[in-house]
């Protein structure tokens, strides 16, 4: 059958604006299937708590389920990769905390993503981090552990969760400002760091203020100073080391974002940033965030200056350090 040159012409054009339409129906669609949410820890930290807190509110106002895939190994660089390589259609997300985001990439050659492989989407919430001295050290405020650490160089030793990590730095950091000498003990995680602290083996460490406070409210170690600019709100009694003279400068912690694969559709960046201020200005989320020492997040940061800002600070504290891997 022939078809006069106007016709197939015609046909042509229609056929390209109808599949130039595809992607823009399936962006308005969004969500229509179940999002995951990637966690680059095992359960039961800090971020998977958040991302599952979260996740329960961005399921209700986004109308689908939110599943949490967690996925471990490397300081959450693992799952923060796999979430850099998926297709940027929304339903990969991430939430990371500032190690896998913006440290990772900053002490080890082995990470090959970069800040610019994600679309940041915005930030979730905070925790600051808290120095303490173990019951055996006998020190009982910041005045006495200046005061013990400077007298003795080399002496004492401060334990973290890992080499690289924000407690790690913020111990960097604490020495920075404090002009100390103290050996940094890397352990693998949070569990052996507590042992040796309560059992009197190690002097000194810093743990994120919701996984220290049992122990601090229970008289097993004892709380030198929490490290954001402020105290925080869960523990005001808690002074920030920044009210000393000499650690004015001390502002680091823990934070968590939501993250999505480089290139994410506006309509569909729209709809989960829109999705994740309403969830931020929850009453309940607020409150079970709030409950385990976390401070949400204003709507208004802007997410691409914050994270810019943070891994300049974090650069500096790890050039100080010598960190590499």
């Amino acid at each position: 059958m022939f078809l006069a040159p106007s016709f197939c012409r015609a046909a042509l054009v229609c056929g390209l604006a109808l599949s130039a339409t595809v992607p823009s129906l399936a962006q308005d669609a969004y969500p229509n299937k179940p999002i995951t949410i990637v966690v680059g820890y095992p359960p039961g930290g800090s971020t998977d708590l958040t991302a599952r807190t979260v996740a329960t509110e961005l399921g209700t106002k986004l109308g689908v389920p939110v599943v949490i895939e967690n996925i471990g190994g490397a300081g959450g660089a693992i799952g923060a990769q796999k979430v850099a390589s998926s297709a940027p259609d929304g339903y990969t997300l991430l939430v990371g905390a500032s190690n896998e985001i913006a440290i990772n990439k900053l002490v080890t050659k082995k990470v090959k993503y970069d800040l610019k492989d994600f679309t940041a989407i915005g930030l979730i919430a905070s925790q600051p981090l808290v120095l303490v001295a173990s019951a055996g050290s006998g020190v009982k405020n910041l005045a006495d552990f200046t005061r013990k650490v400077s007298a003795n160089p080399g002496k004492y030793s401060y334990g973290s969760s890992g080499v690289g990590t924000s407690l790690h730095l913020a111990g960097e950091m604490v020495k920075e400002q404090g002009k100390l000498f103290m050996t940094h003990i890397p352990y693998r995680g949070v569990a052996p760091l507590t042992n040796d602290l309560l059992g009197n083996n190690l002097e000194f460490g810093v743990f994120v203020l919701s996984s220290g406070l049992p122990h601090i409210k229970s008289g097993k170690v004892v709380a030198l100073g929490t490290t954001e600019a402020k105290r925080s709100a869960i523990t005001p009694e808690i002074p920030a080391l920044a009210e000393t003279a000499q650690y004015k400068n001390v502002d680091i912690g823990v934070w968590f974002a939501l993250m999505a694969p480089a290139h994410l559709p506006k309509l569909v960046f729209d709809k989960v940033k829109k999705a994740l201020n309403d969830s931020l200005q929850s009453p309940d989320f607020r409150k079970k965030m709030e409950a385990t020492g976390s401070t949400v997040a204003a709507t208004n940061v802007n997410i691409d200056q914050f994270l810019a800002a943070e891994v300049a600070k974090y650069k500096k504290i790890v050039e100080f350090a010598k960190i590499e891997e």
